[in-house]
């Protein structure tokens, strides 16, 4: 076996395919093939250049949900701080809401825009979650045009602003809700 069979199993970074090309050619055994010891060297040296970007990848994904984490806990305490607030439609506060002028002034608060209408946001939100699946900070939807929404604001409870003559408020999650339950997103990534 040639040293760019050896060099070629599996593309690698430019630096370490070129660091992975100079072992393979110092170890060419005088017959022509590769010892085992240049195939262990190109391995590592490949190994090596994958787990950096890894670990790198796995780092700017880490950073991106903490910071995730950090905006829905704003946005959840800047809707919790609107509790009482009268319903108006299509209010954006700071003094009355609607359900979807709550959810986005909750996220403007936390530095993420949201567009103005339940089904905008839902369209433009791209990270989507399940029921299960909801955490702090995360917006659910409901009823069959995805009407209505609300801030997930953890341990089984929503903050929304319900409708005409009411006032925004926190309310538990019951079946009524799951039963009308039409998706959800995780504004902030």
């Amino acid at each position: 076996m040639g040293a760019t069979a050896v060099a070629g199993v599996l593309p690698a970074p430019a630096p370490a395919r070129a660091a992975v090309s100079a072992a393979a050619t110092e170890a060419i055994a005088p017959n022509g093939g590769a010892s085992a010891d240049t195939v262990t060297r190109a391995s590592t040296a490949r190994h090596a250049a994958r787990t950096g970007q890894a670990a790198r990848a796995a780092s700017r994904a880490r950073s991106r949900a903490v910071r995730q984490r950090f905006r829905a806990a704003t946005a959840v305490d800047y809707a919790r701080r609107q509790i009482g607030d009268p319903y108006r439609w299509g209010a954006t506060g700071p003094s009355s809401w609607d359900c979807s002028g709550l959810a986005g002034g909750s996220w403007r608060k936390a530095g993420v825009t949201l567009p103005r209408t339940t089904q905008q946001i839902y369209r433009k939100v791209r990270h989507k979650v399940s029921w299960k699946g909801a955490v702090k900070g995360d917006l659910l939807f409901f009823y069959s045009g995805r009407s209505h929404m609300g801030v997930y604001a953890g341990h089984g409870y929503m903050i929304h602003a319900p409708g005409t003559g009411r006032r925004v408020t926190k309310v538990k999650l019951n079946g009524y809700y799951k039963g009308n339950f039409n998706g959800a997103v995780r504004p902030g990534y």
